[in-house]
């Protein structure tokens, strides 16, 4: 009986247009897509020691919201144009995290070398910010294309991502806090190495197919 009823149900969700992904097959997608997001809150957990709580947050539900936007982008956008989301998604990605770990790597250098010359306090920006959430976010939309071919259920779909990208990027910014106090002016150099690191390996995994 209750394979009739589970049977009919899906019937009638084929006939509306909509497929519901099982919940575990969501949650690998959405851990998946917000790796990236969760390298770079350690990142900015080590690099920016004064990083309040209240900006963790703010950061990390930034993230959930791109990272959630950008597949309901791609979603409505189709493949009308999905091979020109997907020719330069990689190439914007590898340049913004590269600029921004590139500019770490030099600072946390520089700072090594002469200590007295970086002794001001490194602020977390709202634009930094904004920039790091489309760079971790915008090969997502490939993502919304392929949703959009399964008819899933786009509204769940996007919040699910959204919450999980979030969870992973308050547990990223603890990790990183704590990592940074134990490295101490090394933590910023670790940062940018995962920066430049995240952006190339973005980079080759599309190049590679």
């Amino acid at each position: 009986m209750g394979s009739v009823s589970a049977g009919q149900k899906k019937r009638e969700m084929e006939e509306n247009g909509e497929v519901n992904m099982d919940i575990v097959s969501l949650f690998v997608l959405a851990l998946g897509l917000s790796m990236d997001a969760f390298a770079v809150s350690v990142s900015n957990s080590l690099c920016f020691a004064g990083l309040a709580r209240s900006q963790a947050v703010a950061t990390s539900a930034t993230f959930g919201i791109f990272q959630g936007l950008m597949p309901l982008i791609g979603y409505f956008a189709g493949r009308v144009f999905a091979g020109h989301i997907s020719a330069v998604d990689h190439w914007v990605a590898f340049a913004l995290l590269g600029f921004i770990g590139g500019k770490m790597l030099i600072d946390a250098l520089k700072e090594m070398r002469e200590p007295e010359a970086c002794g001001a306090e490194k602020r977390f920006t709202f634009r930094l910010m904004l920039v790091q959430a489309v760079a971790t976010s915008i090969d997502a939309l490939a993502v919304g294309v392929s949703l959009a071919a399964l008819e899933v259920n786009i509204a769940m779909a996007v919040c699910f991502i959204a919450v999980v990208t979030c969870c992973c990027c308050l547990a990223a910014h603890a990790i990183g806090r704590r990592c940074g106090q134990r490295l101490g002016p090394r933590a910023q150099l670790l940062g940018g190495f995962i920066l430049v690191g995240l952006g190339l390996k973005i980079l080759l995994e599309h190049l590679a197919g």
